[in-house]
């Protein structure tokens, strides 16, 4: 036999190798209670804090696990079944100890938020606030006392964490402790040692410094008075709840160590206050090369731990010796028994009650099975087209209880020639794995599935009695296998018997990594030797018993219990997984009762008997010559092994028995250790340090670290096999001695491919290891098994995992059966029956695996247990293993998608988890501990000089990006307007000129005219208006005053009549009257800030003013006079008042910017009429027009629209208010249609209404004769960002009721320029080849250029792509140019920069009460630092770029296209790169079809993301992962809060844009009543 020289072992490998008989303690054959103790006591001694004046020897100790100490394992066992797989001891405790360690550092974290409602299975005594005193030792252990309604959760969770004191912790490893004296729900008591993980690893400061808080907002800003401006609640809100109060927050400050008077932001603070302390130090990181984020080439570093022995040689096992009587085939050997010995017992199986079933003897077996044979060939279809012929797949579905009949048609189909391919039984239609199982019977060609009587009548029937078709599976024929339902076969027919040949005898399933099933083909030669191999290792013998507890229809129990058993006329006592679950003893008696002497057991099987045991007095094991452990290659089988010998030595189990074996589905048997006989090897076992492990190499602990992995040998090499090991990545080398890697065997007995995937089989099935000089080791290929490990000293084989369990993170490999072992051993002590069932994979974020641990909860358990739980959970992981975990999440217990067998299915619960489908009840994100990989914080580079800017545009040939449109004093046309100063003058020249032309028409709900106005209408309605503020108000010139009224006729009037009067007009939305608390003070607001000195109004209004709600609201005694204008007096005024300056103020215009900031503007005459006639060339507006708007008539472009623009240019308005849309959707399309409008306007949240309100509806509006063919232009009037994906679902909806695509347009104006862009023609595409291009207003950006302010020109979809649409044609009468807005330099063409505007309805500054002159002369009148230093400018605060396009406008003049990508105070600066709300708001949205709405916004450097969900509160939890990932993924940002809200929560203006400073105050002032917030750690 080919040795390994373990001369060639690195010396400390040597060391700890050294053979049993040389009594090495690490490896010690079988540990001895003993010696146990020592090994236990050195191992974690050095741990356990002392305590003062004990002997360190006299520590707690564990009692030996005898009869009389077991009752822990029942107590244990009471509760649950945890996966015995993982149990050890040794680890639980030395994770016990690390979490010792955590337990001195104290730091709270904050605890999940969530509503009540959202609690499952939680007793209300968990809500029930603590009593005041502290229980001794730190109150970990102490029950709430119950004192219902006393204090609200509010006050508790409040006090919790404004909490000062903390106690001293225990130091038992038993006892859990609180780090806060006050058990704040979760976030002091498990809270602080989540902190301690946490605090390990964060990212270094000087790679990571915080940019400036650029949402701090201070006392001096008007914003924080409360305005709001909230959508009205309509049918669209679920429930007509009271809207939560944004407005009167008191102020927080942001800065450290600061009172902040809300629990949400103190939460926040503590979240800050944990993610400041050091952390582990990232990995070599991404830089930043211009654009792109390059993923930098991994420097090794020298000191990790590296492969020093030399190369492995190929392990070759012993010959197999070809026996005389060997049969040459199964089939021939079944054949034999069942002629000679036709009585003797083949297999017992046993009911629920351990009482024997059935016997099936060797001569039923061979009969049932000729018969079973002749029916499949002979009776499925007809006699020319037989359904079933020889070399033809079928599928084997029995249940688990049933290996008699499951035998029977496995024979019958090896006899018949037909392929067998078992499955597992499909409980419903859409089991776990249920669908890939079908794929595999489709690849296979399956047509017919084998069952069993009492199998078929459970599974699932359609009403009509019918088998339904799985989901996934092909159609198939539902054959049963019982005699009494099959023919007799003639007495002249035989089964063709022949040797083992080539031909696949059977097909086994095997569920990848990924969830695929792939069919491994076995021959029937293969089989065949596979028996003989086994048979020569295990030494079995004819008429041996043999007790089976695995499953029988794969893997080791079909392998033993119904293959070999069979070649050698063994009989087996089938013990079904239902009898164990009920007696777990029920194999150990079995073995008693029938002398067996073998049994093939799972290390959960022994672990099982070791809990009942004590209730047996009268076992022996002394007839077990072979304990055979199925899953003895998992490293946590060790210790099932040794507490199993530990307590049956006493009952005549002998240490040699216990032989663990290593298999995988493709290589078979890989190695088996034998019973032991006089000159065989003694077992061996190692202790490797786990740091090594993840580094691929073999290091033996020695200086007993709490993070080792202990092993023991699988046996050595199968008979007629040679094994090699080979390296995991990369060419298949062999490797070095002390190096892990896959275990690979060459020999005739293991699977052949994978059925029908020839490629695959070829690069992943197969492997030709190779030399280090390249050179093949061997011209047969060698099988992968999936298995990783090493060949020990004489040539004894160690599996320490498996490839699929594999996670690589941060260039270390970790196994998750590991990480799960750890998780069980965590255990809140509180709780001896705490058992869970744990999932652990791995998921791809930002070019690494992160690890995700999914645990059920227990029924029990509170929410604070379950917190608690986590955190501990966190720490053992992060102590024993050195990684985070990115994501832990409970589940309710018994949810996870379950094997067949009862064990978790892995794939699905991953797929589960990445789709948002798992319904968590509890979440703990840790990006900031996980992501070490994010790209370096862009440095800040000195300035470059204006100067320099703009020659090196030059230079490169590239123009300074400004742009005009058309010259005003240049265009010639017949403007009878032009020649008056004023709006005023216009309105009485149109009254006498045309009095009769109507001017305005307000529409209803119900599309039916409810009132016009001719131009001597509303001349006369201004006189008596203007008459009523003289007498009544005895108003001044100049004096302001607020005009409050619907959208409608009457506000036109009154604004009119104000400047007869001369007085100023400040319009103002009204207070809505379902929702005065939050919108009375805005209006109060307006009419405070803008000094109105009186209030206009209607009556219906001025009774709300003064109504209780109002006075609840505000101070209704402090309003100014309020005049009702619904009975004007009849006489006019004895003369209209004129200017005497055209630059004095026309009209005041106050809107609520987006980040809550409420500006009002000054409007001078000159600028009004300028506007006026900029919108009438832009649109060619004449007095035979009809122009619909649906706009608020309140502010910006909108109330110049809807107000002034028709009575200067002389077109009937058609205006409709968007309030009438929530009753009539259709309103507006149906007015544009009626009246065949060329020209419309609309908001933003009008489109959407439309689009959401009618999308279904676009068939019954067609048939109603809804005609949109005539609309030339439909304009969104808006201040931001066009919304490209809106207005094109808008366009495609629409396309079918004849809206032409180009007609749907975008404006752009702010507060400086109420309307820069406006696009209402199509433009002309004038192309060399004469053909038409694409629609030319959208150009693709990179995204990850915007955020360092570059604009880069990319193919449409190219990864990071960002669509921007072009804002509109510039108006005539106005400049724009980029600048920079630091330098205040010109940028150059498709350069980012601000965009700042010159024209002559600029307006002419902000109207404040603090006057604040310097933000006047920088917003209205800013000189370039370079270049053309005269012009006067204003500034946006907008970014964006001018780009020439291939466009040609009427004149012949190439068209220069205006992108704007964002306001400037509402980026958000986050590692020193500018990110723009929108973009991480659209990633968001994307994510799962249960986000409506989403809005972000920053908080002390914090990400904090809002979102609206559409579904089940049950869902929450499925979001915070699915936005965690998203926004790392696409915007390299780490998610500080993710929030959950009800739909309508986030509020938006009448504008449709999101208001997300009020968002963030209601937010930190608790009010949005969230489902669920999440601080990610």
């Amino acid at each position: 036999m080919e040795n390994l020289d373990y001369h060639q072992q690195p010396r400390c490998v040597r060391y700890h190798f050294l053979d049993n008989k040389c009594t090495s303690v690490s490896f010690a054959g079988d540990i001895t209670q003993k010696g146990y103790e020592k090994k236990r006591s050195k191992l974690i001694g050095a741990h356990f804090p002392q305590t003062p004046g004990m002997d360190p020897n006299s520590q707690e100790r564990r009692t030996p696990v005898t009869p009389s100490s077991s009752s822990r394992y029942n107590r244990r066992r009471s509760s649950g079944s945890r996966d015995e797989r993982y149990r050890s001891d040794v680890h639980t405790e030395a994770v016990q100890a690390a979490l010792a360690k955590h337990k001195e550092r104290k730091m709270a974290v904050p605890m999940p938020s969530k509503r009540r409602s959202l609690v499952v299975q939680t007793s209300m005594d968990a809500y029930t606030p603590p009593d005041g005193e502290e229980e001794d030792g730190g109150g970990g252990e102490g029950t709430p006392s119950s004192r219902e309604g006393s204090i609200t959760m509010e006050h508790w969770i409040s006090q919790a964490i404004h909490g000062t004191s903390s106690t001293t912790t225990t130091t038992s490893s038993t006892a859990s402790s609180s780090s806060s004296s006050t058990r704040s729900g979760g976030s002091g008591a498990a809270g602080g040692r989540l902190a301690d993980v946490l605090a390990q690893s964060s990212i270094s400061p000087e790679n990571h410094s915080a940019p400036p808080d650029v949402t701090g907002y201070t006392n001096n800003t008007t914003a924080t008075d409360g305005i709001q401006v909230e959508r009205a609640p309509g049918p669209g809100t679920a429930t007509q709840k009271q809207t939560p109060k944004y407005g009167n927050a008191e102020l927080m400050e942001t800065g450290d160590g600061v009172p902040v008077s809300s629990r949400v932001s103190a939460k926040i603070q503590q979240l800050v206050n944990t993610l400041k302390r050091p952390k582990r130090p990232p990995l070599r990181e991404f830089f930043v090369d211009d654009f792109e984020e390059l993923l930098e080439v991994q420097q090794p570093d020298p000191n990790l731990p590296k492969a020093e022995g030399a190369q492995v040689v190929a392990m070759r096992g012993e010959q197999l010796g070809v026996v005389t009587n060997w049969p040459p085939s199964l089939e021939a050997a079944l054949q034999r028994w069942g002629t000679i010995s036709p009585k003797a017992p083949c297999l017992t199986t046993m009911d629920t009650n351990g009482k024997p079933l059935y016997i099936l003897t060797y001569g039923k077996l061979w009969s049932r099975s000729v018969k079973v044979a002749y029916n499949l060939l002979h009776k499925l279809g007809t006699k020319q087209e037989p359904l079933v012929r020889p070399g033809d797949r079928v599928a084997l579905v029995f249940p688990n209880n049933d290996p008699g009949a499951f035998m029977t048609a496995f024979y019958g189909c090896l006899l018949a020639e037909v392929v067998p391919v078992p499955i597992e039984v499909p409980l419903t239609r859409k089991d776990a794995g249920s669908q890939q199982i079908g794929f595999l019977l489709g690849s296979c060609g399956v047509t017919v599935a084998l069952t069993s009587d009492a199998c078929h009548k459970g599974l699932p029937k359609s009403p009509t009695g019918e088998i339904p078709q799985f989901k996934g599976w092909p159609k198939v024929l539902w054959f049963v296998t019982e005699s009494k339902h099959l023919s007799k076969q003639p007495r002249d027919w035989f089964p063709n018997i022949r040797d083992a040949s080539q031909d696949t005898a059977y097909i086994e399933y095997k569920t990848c990594k990924d969830g695929g099933v792939l069919g491994v083909t076995v021959t029937r030669i293969a089989m065949l030797t596979h028996c003989q191999a086994l048979t020569q290792s295990c030494s079995y013998t004819e008429a041996e018993t043999i007790v089976n507890v695995l499953d029988f229809k794969k893997d080791v129990g079909l392998w033993h219990a119904i293959l070999t058993s069979v070649m050698n006329m063994m009989h087996v006592i089938s013990i079904p997984y239902a009898l164990m679950k009920v007696n777990p003893l029920s194999w150990i008696q079995k073995v008693c009762q029938y002398k067996a002497k073998v049994a093939c057991v799972k290390s959960r099987d022994m672990h099982w008997a070791l809990v009942a045991h004590r209730d047996q007095r009268d076992i022996s094991l002394n007839s077990l010559r072979m304990l055979v452990v199925a899953d003895g290659s998992n490293p946590w089988s060790i210790s099932s092994c040794d507490a199993f010998l530990n307590v049956f030595q006493t009952k005549g189990l002998k240490p040699e028995v216990i032989c663990p074996c290593a298999s995988s589905t493709e290589a078979l048997t890989v190695a088996i250790r034998r019973p032991l006989e006089e000159g065989s090897t003694h077992p061996s076992r190692g202790v490797l340090s786990m740091q090594g492990l993840s580094h691929g190499v073999i290091r033996v602990d020695s200086e007993e670290k709490l993070s080792v992995l202990t092993l023991q040998d699988v046996g050595s090499v199968m008979p007629g096999g040679v094994m090699c090991v080979v390296k995991l990545e990369g060419v298949p080398q062999l490797c070095k001695t002390d190096e892990i890697g896959e275990l690979c065997v060459c020999t005739v007995a293991t699977g052949t491919s994978y059925y029908g995937l020839a490629g695959m089989t070829k690069n992943t099935f197969e492997v030709f290891p190779v030399f280090n000089n390249g050179s093949p080791i061997s011209e047969f290929p060698f099988i992968r098994t999936g298995l990783l490990g090493f060949i020990g000293p004489a040539g004894l084989i160690f599996v320490a995992g498996k490839m699929d369990g594999l996670m690589m993170v941060g260039g270390r490999r970790h196994n998750a059966d590991d990480i799960v072992a750890t998780a069980l051993a965590v255990e809140p002590m509180k709780f001896h029956k705490a058992h869970y069932k744990i999932a652990v994979f791995s998921i791809t974020v930002l070019h690494d695996e992160r690890i995700v641990v999914v645990a059920e909860q227990r029924p029990d358990s509170t929410e604070e247990d379950s917190f608690q739980w986590m955190s501990r959970v966190l720490q053992a992981i992060d102590s024993i293993h050195q990684v985070g975990v990115y994501c832990l999440a409970l589940v309710p217990s018994n949810t996870l998608p379950k094997t067949p067998l009862g064990g978790i299915h892995l794939s699905e619960t991953k797929q589960l988890f990445l789709e948002g489908a798992l319904h968590p009840c509890n979440v703990l994100m840790c990006p900031h501990t996980c992501v070490t990989n994010l790209p370096k914080p862009r440095q800040k580079q000195p300035e470059i000089g204006p100067a320099s800017v703009m020659v090196g545009n030059l230079v490169s040939g590239k123009r300074i990006a400004q742009a005009s449109g058309r010259d005003l004093g240049q265009i010639e046309d017949n403007d009878q307007a032009r020649r008056f100063l004023f709006l005023s003058e216009v309105l009485q020249w149109r009254a006498q000129s045309t009095p009769d032309h109507v001017l305005y028409t307000l529409l209803n709900s119900r599309g039916t005219v409810a009132s016009s106005l001719t131009c001597v209408q509303l001349h006369k309605r201004a006189e008596k208006i203007a008459a009523m503020l003289a007498e009544r108000g005895h108003l001044q010139d100049g004096d302001h005053v607020a005009l409050v009224y619907p959208p409608g006729i009457d506000l036109i009037a009154a604004f009119y009549g104000c400047l007869y009067a001369g007085c100023v007009p400040i319009t103002v939305r009204p207070p809505h009257p379902q929702n005065i608390a939050t919108t009375l003070p805005t209006v109060k607001m307006i009419v405070e800030v803008s000094r109105s000195v009186c209030v206009m109004t209607t009556q219906i209004i001025t009774k709300l003013l003064r109504s209780k709600e109002a006075s609840a609201a505000v101070d209704v005694r402090m309003w100014p006079p309020v005049i009702d204008t619904d009975d004007l007096p009849k006489k006019k005024p004895p003369l209209l008042y004129k200017p005497s300056n055209p630059d004095t103020l026309a009209y005041l215009d106050f809107s609520v910017s987006t980040t809550g900031m409420l500006a009002g503007v000054k409007m001078s005459h000159t600028a009004t009429s300028a506007f006026c006639r900029s919108i009438k060339l832009q649109c060619e507006l004449y007095p035979s027009r009809e122009v619909a708007i649906c706009l608020d008539p309140y502010c910006g472009l909108g109330f110049v629209l809807w107000c002034l623009c028709s009575v200067y240019s002389g077109h009937q308005s058609i205006l409709i208010p968007p309030s009438e849309l929530e009753v009539n959707p259709a309103l507006w399309l149906s007015a544009v249609s009626q009246y065949k409008v060329r020209d419309t306007f609309c908001s933003y949240s009008v489109m959407e209404l439309c689009t959401k309100g009618l999308g279904l509806q676009t068939d019954s509006l067609k048939s109603r004769g809804l005609d949109l063919s005539r609309v030339r232009t439909c304009v969104v009037v808006a201040e931001e960002r066009p919304r490209i994906a809106l207005t094109q679902s808008f366009s495609k909806l629409f396309k079918d009721l004849g809206l032409h695509p180009r007609a749907v347009s975008t404006s752009f104006g702010c507060r400086v320029n109420l309307a820069i862009c406006l696009q209402v023609r199509w433009c002309r595409i004038q192309l060399p080849s004469g053909t038409s291009g694409p629609d030319p207003t959208t150009v693709y950006v990179d995204m990850r250029a915007l955020r360092h302010d570059r604009v880069r020109l990319v193919e449409r979809g190219s990864p990071h792509s960002l669509p921007l649409m072009e804002s509109g044609k510039i108006l005539p009468g106005v400049r724009i140019i980029i600048a920079n807005p630091e330098t205040k330099g010109p940028m150059g063409e498709s350069h980012l920069g601000e965009i700042w505007v010159h024209s002559g309805h600029n307006a002419s500054g902000y109207f404040t009460v603090y006057g604040d002159e310097l933000l006047q002369s920088d917003h209205f009148s800013s000189r370039l630092s370079f270049g053309d230093t005269h012009t006067v400018w204003a500034r946006t605060g907008y970014l964006g770029f001018l780009r020439r396009t291939e466009l040609t406008d009427a004149s012949g003049e190439r068209h220069d296209a205006l992108y704007v990508v964002g306001a400037l105070e509402e980026a958000m600066e986050l590692r020193g790169m500018r990110y723009h709300p929108i973009d991480i708001e659209t990633s968001v949205i994307r994510t799962h079809k249960s986000i409506t709405e989403c809005a972000v916004f920053t908080w002390t450097n914090l990400l904090v993301v809002v979102v609206e969900l559409d579904g089940s509160e049950q869902e929450a939890l499925d979001l915070v992962p699915l936005v965690t990932n998203v926004v790392l993924e696409e915007h390299y940002l780490i998610v500080g809060v993710v929030v959950v809200v009800d739909i309508g929560v986030i509020p938006i203006n009448s504008r449709g844009e999101k208001q997300r400073m009020h968002l963030r105050d209601g937010f930190l002032a608790d009010q949005l009543d969230p489902i669920y917030v999440a601080y990610n750690m």
